[in-house]
């Protein structure tokens, strides 16, 4: 019996796993957006659609999972907003657990990656990004 590879990235230390054709292409434990940002800027984007898991997936990296090709994406937490993007790119996905929003740390307010995700498409949003992070930095 095969262990899903979703369970296992649960209970791994990493925050992002990017598989294509059930090989393992990409791992990080890096925080927030900076793994899918690293894997874009870095990796050959094939025609192959990739699968990826995120600790998190907001808006903001269901736009960047639209830009790295993801076929599918799994979350233990997504948001609505990240539902909506998904969908209307035909990204199928598991999120264990659907939140209207992603919240800052404290709790306090929307995510800055969320609200700035907002009424952008996945070319903007990541080129929002790379002006934002600078290239040395991905």
């Amino acid at each position: 019996m095969t262990a899903d590879p979703f369970d296992a990235f649960l209970a791994s230390g990493d925050t992002l796993r990017i598989y294509q054709d059930g090989r393992l292409l990409f791992s990080s434990k890096k925080d927030r957006l900076l793994p899918l940002m690293e894997y874009i800027a870095n990796c050959e984007i094939g025609r192959e659609p990739v699968a990826i898991f995120d600790k998190i997936m907001g808006n903001a990296a269901a736009l960047l999972a639209v830009k790295a090709n993801a076929g599918e994406v799994a979350s233990p937490m997504g948001s609505e907003l990240a539902v909506r993007t998904l969908d209307s790119n035909g990204i199928r996905h598991r999120l264990t657990e659907i939140v209207p929003y992603i919240l800052r740390p404290d709790g306090q307010g929307l995510c800055p990656m969320e609200e700035l995700s907002m009424g952008k498409g996945p070319e903007d949003f990541y080129r929002e990004m790379k002006r934002r992070i600078g290239k040395s930095a991905i």
